[in-house]
């Protein structure tokens, strides 16, 4: 039996806020709006990849309570462009622009409104697949 493809991926995670929530990561970082589907939102990030946002409680029950260890990755060549960007509109970096040699990235961090982190990050690894 063949195994079956995947086509694309879509990651959701919760909000308190979800007008707030819209209103970063449509506005600061850009993301076009795929589906509204009232109080869910999902945005699309790539050709195959989307992140999603549901009102607390109103998807299987879950809360946005619990942020410890989520990370949001978005991969950039542009680490230091978007540094300067998100300083223009007065976002607070957590992490500067940075290079992590132990696992030869290049990176910088900042939270959305729901205490996400975000890190955007170019991979430095040659063995990384680039688009």
């Amino acid at each position: 039996m063949t195994k079956p493809k995947i086509d694309q991926l879509v990651t959701f995670l919760y909000t308190k806020n979800l007008e707030t929530t819209t209103e970063f990561y449509e506005t600061i970082l850009g993301l076009p709006l795929i589906l509204d589907q009232g109080p869910c939102r999902i945005y699309q990030v790539s050709p195959g990849g989307f992140i999603g946002f549901c009102q607390s409680g109103t998807a299987v029950g879950r809360t946005s309570e619990d942020q410890e260890g989520i990370i949001i990755t978005l991969t950039s060549d542009e680490v230091d462009e978007w540094h300067d960007y998100l300083q223009s509109l007065s976002i607070t970096i957590e992490k500067p622009p940075t290079l992590y040699e132990k696992f030869n990235i290049y990176h910088l961090f900042l939270r959305d409104p729901n205490g996400y982190l975000i890190e955007i990050q170019t991979f430095l690894d040659p063995a990384w697949p680039k688009r």
